[in-house]
Parts: C-alpha cells; sequence; structure tokens
C-alpha cells in the first residue's frame, strides 16, 4: 500500500476534502493511479435554471420600485447559482476545486457584473477550456461578457480606450508584472477596443466603429491584430508558463511558490493546466508542503460538509441562510471576490476574527450533523475525530484540548475549528 499520509496530503490538496473512504480506496489503488483518475475530465455539468436576467429586460422608463424589484430578483438569482455552486462541490473529483482556482485568478464580481446568468456562462466557460491548453481559455475570456463587464471592456473604444482589462490580462491573468511595459498596456487596449455585451442574450460581439484596427506593437512584434492573435501572443510568451505555475503551486502546494527546480519541472509539462497540475503532485517538493497550506473558507466549509455527510442542497431555507452568512463572516463568498485579484492566500485566513468565524461555524455544522458527532465517544474518540476529518496528527496542545473533553459534539465543533484543520 502507499503512503497514507502522502495519499491524504494528495486529496487534500485536489479535491475540496477527501473522507475517509476515498483515503483508504486510494490507498489500494496508489498513488499513480489515483492522481491519474482525480485528473481524468469529467462532462460539463447541466446548468440551474435561474430564469430571465431582470436588469436586462427592465425598461428604460421603469420607475424606482421597478428597479428596486428587479434588484431583489437579481440578488436572488446569484444566491440560487452560489447555492447551487456549493452543491456541486461536495461531490467527488477535482473539477469544482479547479473551477474555484480559475473564478479566484480570473475574479469576476457579481456585485458589478449584476446578472447571474453571466457569471453562470463564465464558470461554464472556466469548466469547459480550464483543465486543458490556455490558449483557448484565454481566448474565450477575452470574449467573455461577466469579464467585459467587470473591467469596464465595453467602455473601450477607438476615441476612449480604457486599459483596466489589458493591464489586468497581462499583470493578473497570464504573464505577471515585469513581463510588459506600459506601452505594451496601451496597445493592448486598442486590440481590444469595441467589445460590446448584450445583457439580454449574453452575446458578445465587436463593434468595428468602436474599434481600433491600426497597427501597434505588442510585446515585441508590430502589426494588426484581432483579441485571438493577442490571446495567442500571451500564452506563447515565455513568461507565461512560469506564471502559471506559481499561481499553481501557490493554491495546490504552498506559498510564496515553487523553487527554480520545481518551476522548471511543472513548465515542462508543457501548456496543458491538467499536466502541469499533475506535475505539481508529482514534483519531490511536492510532500514537503504538507502543513503548510491554509484552506481558503470555502475549501475549509466544503470539506467539512463532505466529511460529516451534510448536503447543502437539502438544508432548509433558515440553515441555507445561516451558512452563507457564515461564508460572509469567513471572508469568502463565490462570486464575490473583493477585488480583480482575487481572494488573499496563507496567513490572511488565520486572524482571530477568522478563527472566531471557523468556531461559531463549526458550531453550525455540529448542529447539522449530530449523529456523525454522537459517534465520537470512547477512549479512541481523538483517533476517531482524527479519521473522520482526515487529520494526520494533532499537536499536543490540540490533543490535550481534545482529551479533555467528554460531549462529543463539543469534541467535533474543537476539531473543525483546530488550526490542524485550517492549515493542511
Amino acid at each position: 500500500m502507499t503512503d497514507r499520509r502522502a495519499l491524504s496530503h494528495l486529496l487534500r490538496r485536489l479535491t475540496f476534502g477527501p473522507t475517509s473512504a476515498e483515503v483508504d480506496t486510494a490507498a489500494r489503488a496508489g498513488y499513480d493511479a489515483t492522481l491519474t483518475g482525480l485528473l481524468r475530465p469529467v462532462p460539463l455539468p447541466s446548468p440551474p435554471d435561474l430564469g430571465a436576467d431582470p436588469l436586462a429586460r427592465l425598461d428604460p422608463g421603469a420607475g424606482r420600485e421597478q428597479r428596486q424589484q428587479a434588484r431583489r430578483i437579481q440578488k436572488e438569482q446569484v444566491t440560487t447559482l452560489t447555492r447551487w455552486w456549493l452543491a456541486r462541490m461536495t461531490g467527488p473529483g477535482t473539477a469544482e476545486k479547479l473551477t474555484l482556482f480559475w473564478h479566484g485568478h480570473w475574479a469576476t464580481s457579481a456585485r458589478k457584473v449584476r446578472s447571474a446568468q453571466l457569471m453562470l456562462a463564465q464558470q461554464q466557460t472556466l469548466r469547459r477550456y480550464g483543465a486543458g491548453d490556455t490558449g483557448p481559455l484565454v481566448r474565450a475570456m477575452l470574449r467573455d461578457p461577466a469579464l467585459i463587464l467587470w473591467l469596464d471592456g465595453q467602455r473601450n473604444t477607438r476615441r476612449a480606450p480604457n486599459e483596466n482589462l489589458a493591464r489586468e490580462l497581462m499583470e493578473l491573468f497570464t504573464l505577471g508584472l515585469g513581463a510588459y511595459t506600459e506601452e505594451d498596456v496601451k496597445a493592448g487596449a486598442r486590440v481590444l477596443t469595441g467589445w460590446q455585451v448584450d445583457r439580454a442574450t449574453g452575446v458578445v460581439t465587436l463593434n468595428a466603429g468602436r474599434h481600433d484596427d491600426r497597427p501597434v506593437t505588442l510585446l515585441g512584434r508590430t502589426g494588426t491584430w484581432d483579441a485571438d492573435a493577442y490571446a495567442d501572443r500571451l500564452v506563447g510568451h515565455e513568461a507565461h508558463l512560469p506564471f502559471l505555475a506559481r499561481r499553481l503551486w501557490v493554491r495546490y502546494a504552498a506559498a510564496p511558490g515553487p523553487s527554480p527546480a520545481a518551476t522548471a519541472r511543472i513548465v515542462a509539462a508543457g501548456r496543458n493546466t491538467t499536466a502541469m497540475l499533475g506535475a505539481v503532485c508529482r514534483d519531490p517538493e511536492f510532500a514537503a508542503t504538507r502543513g503548510q497550506l491554509v484552506k481558503q473558507p470555502v475549501e475549509w466549509l466544503v470539506g467539512a460538509f463532505r466529511q460529516l455527510d451534510v448536503d447543502p442542497a437539502r438544508l432548509e431555507e433558515q440553515q441555507q441562510r445561516r451558512l452563507l452568512t457564515s461564508l460572509r463572516g469567513l471572508g469568502q463568498v463565490p462570486l464575490q471576490p473583493p477585488s480583480v485579484g482575487g481572494w488573499p492566500v496563507g496567513a490572511a485566513w488565520l486572524t482571530t476574527a477568522t478563527t472566531l468565524a471557523r468556531l461559531r461555524t463549526a458550531q453550525t455544522l455540529t448542529q447539522l450533523a449530530p449523529a456523525t458527532a454522537d459517534r465520537l465517544t470512547g477512549t479512541d474518540r481523538v483517533e476517531a475525530l482524527g479519521d473522520l476529518l482526515v487529520v494526520d496528527a494533532w499537536t499536543t496542545g490540540t490533543r490535550q484540548a481534545l482529551e479533555s473533553t467528554k460531549d462529543p459534539r463539543r469534541l467535533l465543533t474543537l476539531g473543525l475549528a483546530s488550526p490542524e484543520y485550517a492549515v493542511h
């Protein structure tokens, strides 16, 4: 059998939180077979029925009350989409965690886009292209209506170029700081002029009258560019793969990033996200990252759902609302990143406020799974808790606190709120 801790480490990083039974299955299969299975492609999920976009259908002459009602419906649709996604995250496999990775990478917020339908379309684009070659993904995202609205691309015209999308495209999405100049930002903005979003249909079109089709010098090459050529230039740039390797390592292995040697090994996997992710998990340095990655709040919560066998889709309305409120308190709500830079990593999630929020949410989770908690009795209850939560080992301090607890429900609450469960 493969080392159980190595497999627990692999499953914790690639999924939202393995169950003990999944670790058992992986131990029988072995590391390579488990990794291959986890990275196997999955079908695109059927989207939820959100209804029509109320803001897109709103009459230009609508009064204040009508606008407020449309806004309320729009917010409810975003909540429906968020709940649907959280429920999907509780399933097996790695696809939804990779979708969350890309969502944090191409960080787009429903607060500004104001359309659950466009946010869902972006999600589906990330699922469709996110596991493969980054070329088609970047091409698709340059035509993504939610991203265009989020970064003011619809205001980018021949007469008034808007640099937001071009700047973030190179700095945050494809190349990183230092790989481009301010002149490249200006040239990229001109290449991306003229794209217009039809909110009602979700269709993006190029308005020739607003597009600047004059030649520009972009990343050292002069010519007449369109969006696809721009995307191809970005993913073919020498900075692209090292940049993406660092992003994958920070989210799946440890901050602040891989060593130069590990970066070179990941880049050698080629321009395919699945292959690069496989290289991350097979890298000799990956095992040494155990215990160094702080879980994002969504990862923490969904992992608890999975291990406590709680299906968020089956919870009562009040319970679902309470859990979304908990996520806000923890600092991460899907579809609402704080900025185009996405959510923070590492110790930013270990403040006094987030620790207290985890404890309160852990109490709520324990209330949702009383039967699971009540099984944690007897002299081996601390070991049973570690097995349930797939925690390899407790520190001396945590173990003493757990062993002094006789109430099984309090024991589960403390385990969920423990540092060993928050940092994996």
